[in-house]
């Protein structure tokens, strides 16, 4: 199959962008209507993969059936990591502001280099041991952004018992796991999105994730239904924006990028997300906090380029 041109690619990942910035306010949209987290992401997979099952099971039904033993489980594996990483980075949201939540979790390009020895086999460079000590310190600043305070020009912070039980602390390690299960998610896909076509890939692995997060909300006590109807309108948009748009645009760019530079694209994700939080939830930002994201940002670039420069050369 011939590639893209770079136009298209281009364009491709600019909408993927715009589209899962939006995804961090459809969320808490929902939450404020009383809906508990792991049912949002329910929703979410659940809709979403309901969507595709028309053109699915006509179109690729010939596709579907000629799936291996290894895609079937990979493709699981894939969905796997995509059901955890909604459910810790959707409750998230519950504890800390969408800048911090939305910072930490796109540090997956982060993870996704330094699994990328143990996954694909390449070596980690001291451009990126250099990128990663930058996000790694970049992260340090934002969770304490969000506990201490600036007084007099001096830093305030509560003790480190208090720092490390408190809501930020714990909405900030909620965003972090979502980042280690996408970076599994990227990895995975870009292993098997090589030779599989996208909508049975996506099919899969949203129909996998949308299985394990019902199953969690069962066995959590928590139903689908008996919300307000504005739920349910961010719901659909929240399957239809951020998870179709969006997601599938990075699934699809995965087989014919390599997955470390398909997640650097995500860097983008916390400027639309912060922007949108600021004139739609009244989000505003310290000054500390930017600087703790410009730092992750800046860290992950380098890590990322160093990279793509190690592969360049092997």
């Amino acid at each position: 199959m011939t590639p893209p041109r770079r136009l298209s690619l281009t364009l491709i990942l600019l909408t993927g962008i715009l589209a899962v910035s939006t995804a961090s306010i459809f969320i808490r949209l929902a939450q404020t209507e009383g809906v508990p987290s792991i049912v949002i992401a329910a929703w979410r997979m659940a809709l979403a993969s309901l969507a595709l099952a028309p053109l699915a099971l006509t179109r690729y039904r010939s596709a579907l059936r000629a799936l291996t033993r290894r895609e079937w489980t990979l493709g699981l594996l894939s969905g796997l990591f995509l059901a955890v990483h909604f459910a810790s980075w959707i409750t998230s949201l519950q504890y800390t502001t969408v800048a911090s939540s939305v910072v930490l979790v796109t540090t997956t390009p982060l993870w996704v280099v330094l699994l990328s020895p143990l996954v694909l086999r390449e070596r980690v460079t001291g451009g990126v041991l250099a990128g990663m000590a930058l996000a790694l310190a970049g992260g340090a600043v934002v969770g304490v952004s969000d506990s201490c305070t600036l007084e007099a020009g001096r830093l305030a912070c509560p003790p480190l018992s208090a720092f490390v039980g408190g809501r930020a602390f714990l909405g900030d390690f909620l965003a972090l796991i979502g980042a280690w299960m996408a970076a599994g998610y990227m990895l995975v896909g870009r292993k098997l999105r090589e030779g599989m076509p996208l909508v049975p890939y996506v099919f899969l692995v949203y129909g996998a994730a949308a299985v394990v997060l019902a199953a969690v909300m069962l066995a959590m006590g928590q139903s689908m239904f008996g919300y307000a109807p504005a739920a349910y309108l961010w719901f659909v948009l929240l399957a239809l924006v951020p998870q179709l748009l969006g997601h599938t645009s990075f699934n699809w760019a995965l087989r014919y990028l390599p997955a470390s530079l398909v997640s650097v694209v995500l860097l983008g994700e916390p400027i639309g997300s912060t922007i949108l939080a600021f004139f739609i939830l009244q989000e505003t930002p310290g000054w500390v906090k930017i600087g703790g994201a410009v730092l992750i940002l800046a860290g992950i670039y380098l890590a990322s380029r160093a990279r793509g420069k190690n592969r360049g050369e092997a």
